[in-house]
């Protein structure tokens, strides 16, 4: 069964912190090379945010979060996190949370939006100035 839930998602002033959940199902969090998070702005097209890769244990962010958003795996409760601190306005979004497995050929060398297996229906986000 494929399950991915993201929680943990609200609405926070400017520089405040949020900590994201996506817990997946078994059978996702043990076959899959790479996991994300991607985010989607009112009226912009979605943009990665962070992956981190599996096997490696490696993980990479866009420039616009690097310092302030850490992606992290609990291999004992299938679960991907990403926390999100010091918050702006320009984070608000709706966030998702993705896998990519064994019909994905994405490199999880950099944040995509794209070519993941699995996702979920989202989380949102909203920060105020």
């Amino acid at each position: 069964q494929v399950q991915v839930v993201e929680s943990g998602g609200g609405s926070v002033q400017a520089g405040g912190s949020l900590r994201l959940s996506c817990v997946v199902s078994a059978y996702v969090y043990n076959n899959n090379y790479c996991m994300g998070w991607i985010r989607q702005a009112p009226g912009k097209k979605r943009e990665g945010v962070a992956v981190i890769h599996t096997g490696r244990a490696r993980t990479y962010y866009i420039d616009s979060v690097k310092g302030r958003f850490t992606i992290s795996r609990d291999n004992a409760k299938n679960t991907l996190y990403l926390q999100m601190d010091n918050l702006k306005p320009e984070d608000t979004g709706m966030y998702y949370c993705a896998a990519a497995g064994g019909g994905s050929r994405i490199s999880c060398l950099a944040p995509t939006e794209s070519g993941f297996d699995y996702s979920g229906q989202g989380t949102q986000v909203t920060v105020s100035s």
